[in-house]
């Protein structure tokens, strides 16, 4: 079976694509376990050298285009044993400064990638990274989860919303077998901030870790929902293998999250990294992160999620230790 992630050369789908060549089987469209023969990475940019190993693995092959180009992902998918894991997006900050790109990139690249799936036979798996940005609002509860209107109040919400919707339809429709893993916040991710209004969540962990003095965009006590990498990677899998039948005719899925203050991600990093030397956090508001966050539920809940057999860390700490672990002492490797 062929594998497709496109996104497949950020972080997330990185890590994703070792994991299942880890594997070595994933279920196929009749939901028969197969091998996996080829691992397709799909992104607008390319690393100079694949981390985790991909590199020098026969079964992966990278390709760079432009996702909201139809006759390049019509390319990508061109084999009836296949699954694709759909994550390729313009990321919240950069979907709020350009609504052209956000639209373009998020709606036009998720109906490329859905039709082209559409022209398969056998009615493929797809899972779409879909995120807790689809609610919002001021009606929105102090706890969302799959129950929850979806009301989001950012362009990168409202596109995650409309391509959660489609795969529910394509999938009514028998042309794929979609299913939607809505995301919280991920952390830690290593290297360089991007454009995610999110992305000083993993920074109040990884600059100090690194040595380097940190300042904070929003105050301690601001709150939202996080979870680790390694139980997002195998939480989509998890997602993948599912049969259709237990989720239902609603395939968004909110995967689990902890519901934590930026203050309790201060202390958690001083816990576990109490004897390292670490770089100093000062705080300096940024009104434009901080409208972006005043967006984002304040907690979730995931029973469904744990119904399915989606993993969650035990905690903060172990979180914090898992990337010490992977990205400063492991070096990434």
């Amino acid at each position: 079976m062929k594998v497709v992630i496109t996104g497949g050369m950020g972080f997330i789908g990185l890590r994703l694509a070792r994991r299942i060549l880890d594997l070595g089987r994933l279920k196929g469209p009749d939901g028969a376990p197969v091998d996996v023969d080829e691992v397709l990475l799909f992104d607008v940019g390319h690393p100079e050298i694949l981390p985790y190993g991909l590199g020098n693995d026969a079964r992966v092959r990278a390709v760079t285009g432009d996702i909201s180009d139809a006759g390049t992902v019509s390319g990508l998918i061109d084999r009836d044993d296949i699954s694709v894991f759909h994550l390729a997006s313009v990321v919240s900050g950069g979907g709020e400064k350009d609504f052209d790109m956000a639209i373009r990139v998020n709606l036009t690249g998720g109906l490329n990638v859905f039709e082209a799936v559409r022209a398969r036979e056998g009615a493929p798996r797809v899972v779409f990274a879909s995120s807790i940005a689809v609610f919002g609002g001021s009606g929105m509860p102090d706890s969302v989860g799959d129950q929850t209107k979806r009301t989001p109040q950012t362009t990168y919400g409202a596109t995650k919303a409309i391509c959660e919707l489609l795969v529910n339809d394509y999938t009514r429709k028998g042309y794929f077998d979609g299913r939607s893993a809505r995301l919280p916040t991920v952390i830690i991710r290593p290297g360089k901030p991007n454009l995610a209004a999110s992305s000083f969540v993993s920074a109040v962990f990884r600059e100090p870790l690194n040595g380097i003095d940190y300042t904070l965009p929003v105050k301690p006590d601001a709150v939202m929902p996080l979870l680790g990498y390694r139980a997002i990677v195998d939480g989509i899998i998890r997602l993948h293998e599912v049969d259709g039948d237990e989720l239902g005719d609603d395939r968004a899925v909110s995967l689990p999250a902890h519901t934590v203050t930026v203050q309790d991600m201060i202390d958690a990093l001083h816990r576990v990294a109490h004897d390292r030397k670490l770089g100093t956090i000062s705080i300096e508001p940024d009104p434009f992160i901080e409208e972006i966050v005043a967006t984002w539920p304040l907690d979730t809940y995931f029973d469904r999620a744990l119904e399915l057999g989606l993993p969650i860390e035990d905690s903060l700490d172990e979180i914090v230790r898992y990337y010490i672990e992977d990205y400063v002492d492991g070096l990434g490797a």
